[in-house]
């Protein structure tokens, strides 16, 4: 087993061995379980981060046998230099907040108290940086009192947590690269992320639809600096973290806005396990709709270089759709306001006013890809089209790839994702990936899974336009509009006859068979037919 294969597997195991603490106290599936599960994660992965800082910056630390006594000779001074020197993605800790002071205090009266104040220390003393913004201006702190969560024995609860924590060290992980987080961060939040039927449906997006969006966004190779990644409706921004590592962690900052207090945590910790840090200030819980929070020095709206998104496709927006008929969002939402269905009024399309607000939102040189629902790249009318005339008259349009159906485990819903690019003046490739893939079963839903070679044609068809029978073509904006903004490519494909030479005597039994088989259906017909008859004389009035 490789080292990555091992602390994959370790990693594993100690979040098994969270949530089995949990249920063994009566939280396994409760509505609290995730707030405890990524907050002692966390807090154990920042403890071992410092840890690990602390040791690169003195060697006498690394090679003490005891840190705890090693950092007892430290005076507070000295600590207080060497926390300066350490990077500033990496919380801060004071010796009394560390792990294994924690551990050496677990026998002590009321030690949920002391559980509870080193991690509200810890959060307190990283609030400037590690703390998420709502709209309204509040801060969302790294951690909060855990232990409120269950009603008795409190002390044994935190007790047995914390002794889990301190069997393995994550101070070997943190050379690991972006697939190894994304592997452990899509484990730990597995069981929080799913459409839990509520009116917000927080879908995971699949690691495969991420990664497509991603390299047909940042081709391979291409080197980009500086420049700002968006996402209106990150959930827990796997999204964001895949563009981010196309194009490179340390040259792009990260924004998004999200409703979702849940989705707004767990956004923040895959920033952390990812070396995204200086971009947590930039977190908003908030309705990217009617309160859309980036905003320039003079009040319009802030523009990014990059926007991915998978919004949601539904939603009852009936309380605010009024709200946004505004003279100020004119512009914003140009081809209209989604109506609000009288009788089901969770079915109104929000993702209309996503797609139209991303489109407000990109630089003059920005790019974008959107997960939407097939039915939007050929619905005749309405909001739907005049979306797509206006991508194609304004030549922001770069490409459509409708995926295979049930990509997304948790929606039968058939998805295609929409390219834009403010700097393509040439021609859009439309791929219709539909039949690609392996149905598997997960749960009690299907899924459709692509291989890596899979993925890879997609990516590769993309980026070098190429036009492959039944699979892809290119089109002009003239083609596109000819064919009523139509983005569907199985309506660009060319209908091809084949001509095959045969013999008189290959002519005269081929038509022999025909007339066999036409005779045949005839007879059948005439059967059927009495039959019918016969049937029908039977039926009486009763």
């Amino acid at each position: 087993m490789t080292d990555t294969a091992k602390f994959e597997t370790q990693t594993k195991a100690l979040i098994d061995d969270l949530k089995s603490v949990c249920a063994n106290y009566g939280l396994g599936n409760d509505g609290n379980e995730f707030k405890i599960i990524t907050q002692v994660f966390l807090y154990k992965f920042l403890n071992d981060k410092y840890v690990y800082e602390l040791k690169q910056l003195e060697p006498a630390l690394a090679n003490a046998e005891n840190l705890d006594e090693a950092l007892d000779n430290y005076s507070d001074d000295d600590l207080e230099m060497l926390s300066i020197q350490i990077n500033e993605n990496t919380a801060k800790f004071t010796p009394k907040n560390l792990l294994s002071k924690l551990f050496k205090e677990q026998n002590k009266d009321k030690f949920a108290d002391i559980f509870d104040q080193t991690l509200t220390d810890v959060a307190k003393a990283n609030n400037d940086i590690f703390s998420v913004l709502t709209q309204g201006g509040e801060k969302v702190v790294l951690f909060e009192n855990i232990s409120k969560y269950v009603t008795d024995n409190r002390d044994a609860f935190c007790k047995a947590l914390v002794n889990k924590l301190v069997d393995f060290s994550f101070e070997h992980i943190f050379t690991q690269k972006f697939d190894f987080f994304a592997t452990i961060f899509e484990y730990l939040i597995k069981d929080y992320n799913t459409n839990s039927g509520g009116k917000y449906a927080e879908y995971f997006t699949p690691h495969a639809v991420a990664k497509i969006m991603a390299a047909c966004l940042v081709p391979a190779n291409k080197k980009i600096n500086n420049v700002t990644c968006y996402d209106p409706s990150a959930g827990s921004g796997t999204l964001l973290m895949n563009i981010a590592h196309a194009i490179g962690e340390d040259k792009c900052t990260i924004y998004s806005q999200d409703i979702s207090q849940k989705s707004s945590a767990l956004l923040r910790l895959n920033l952390i396990l990812n070396n995204l840090v200086h971009s947590i200030h930039n977190i908003i819980q908030g309705n990217t709709i009617l309160h859309p929070y980036h905003k320039q020095e003079n009040g319009q709206l802030e523009q990014f270089d990059y926007i991915v998104s998978n919004p949601p496709f539904k939603l009852d927006f009936s309380d605010y759709s009024a709200d946004l008929d505004t003279k100020a969002n004119q512009e914003r939402f140009f081809a209209g306001i989604p109506k609000v269905p009288n009788k089901k009024k969770e079915s109104m399309a929000i993702y209309l006013l996503f797609i139209q607000h991303i489109m407000h939102s990109l630089t003059q040189h920005g790019k974008a890809a959107i997960v939407v629902p097939t039915g939007f790249i050929t619905a005749q009318s309405g909001i739907d089209k005049k979306i797509r005339q206006k991508l194609v008259e304004s030549k922001m349009l770069a490409g459509v790839v409708s995926m295979p159906s049930n990509i997304f485990a948790t929606t039968g819903t058939n998805v295609s994702i929409l390219f834009l690019d403010k700097t393509n003046t040439k021609d859009v490739v439309l791929i219709d990936a539909s039949n690609l893939g392996t149905k598997v079963k997960e749960g009690k839903n299907q899924k459709t899974v692509l291989s890596k070679a899979e993925e890879d044609q997609i990516i590769n068809v993309f980026n070098t336009k190429e036009v492959k029978d039944d699979f892809s073509v290119v089109v002009s904006y003239k083609d596109i509009e000819a064919k009523n903004y139509s983005l569907s490519a199985g309506q660009y494909f060319e209908v091809k006859i084949e001509y095959v030479d045969i013999t008189a005597e290959e002519f005269a039994t081929k038509m022999n068979t025909f007339e066999t088989n036409l005779e045949g259906l005839f007879a059948e017909s005439k059967s059927l037919e009495k039959e019918i008859q016969k049937n029908l004389k039977k039926l009486n009035y009763e």
